[in-house]
């Protein structure tokens, strides 16, 4: 089975779901024969490269203060275990991220990218690192095993940008239009942060379509 998430390091809600999904995956039987790849997709494109503070921007953005908005997200993060500082969080584009987890999935596998991706939520929502700073991602790559110096000569090169940009059209033709999606299969979609137990039910249908078609 090959699991395809859909997300953005700045989205609280993939974090959130992410969480939930690795803790379905653990108690699933399978697990063994479960690929998890992530594929990108940015919730502000136009986001700034040098960050700015993520309450601000919001601000800004919405006209209002945000801190009742945050609370819900934040109740949630901490039941996975999340800590949400948000006065801490900067607003920053997240494209060279991306591409550097495209690189972590092509060279190095799906193994490192999930742990790259874990980091890079890290960074992002409790620690408070810029993820669009070459030298924070580049950092955050040899945290995971990445050779630092291919990183950060990738990440000032253009390298990869062509496959970010043609993994962002796939996502556009598949039709996801939201963060998280959680892809099973290249056929069975499932939108949003669901339960532990609704990833979990998603696991044991999809095993059991697959075991009958294997059938057939």
């Amino acid at each position: 089975m090959k699991v395809e998430i859909y997300s953005d390091v700045a989205c609280p809600w993939c974090y959130v779901g992410e969480k939930r999904f690795e803790a379905a995956l653990a108690e699933f039987a399978g697990a063994d024969g479960v690929e998890v790849v992530f594929r990108p997709f940015q919730l502000d494109p136009t986001a700034s490269e040098t960050g700015v503070p993520l309450t601000k921007y919001l601000e800004r953005r919405f006209g209002t203060p945000v801190g009742d908005k945050l609370a819900h997200s934040t109740a949630s993060a901490a039941g996975e275990g999340i800590v949400m500082n948000w006065d801490r969080v900067i607003s920053a584009n997240t494209r060279n991220a991306h591409r550097l987890s495209g690189l972590a999935l092509r060279e190095f596998g799906a193994p490192v990218q999930r742990a790259l991706v874990e980091a890079l939520f890290d960074a992002y929502f409790t620690k408070g690192l810029n993820v669009a700073d070459l030298d924070v991602l580049s950092d955050l790559a040899a945290s995971v095993g990445i050779d630092r110096e291919r990183a950060s000569a990738y990440l000032d090169s253009t390298e990869g940008v062509l496959e970010f940009q043609t993994d962002l059209a796939e996502a556009a033709n598949l039709g996801v239009s939201s963060v998280p999606t959680f892809v099973f299969d290249g056929q069975y979609a499932v939108e949003g942060a669901q339960s532990t137990s609704t990833f979990a039910q998603v696991l044991q249908e999809v095993a059991q379509r697959s075991a009958v078609l294997t059938e057939k």
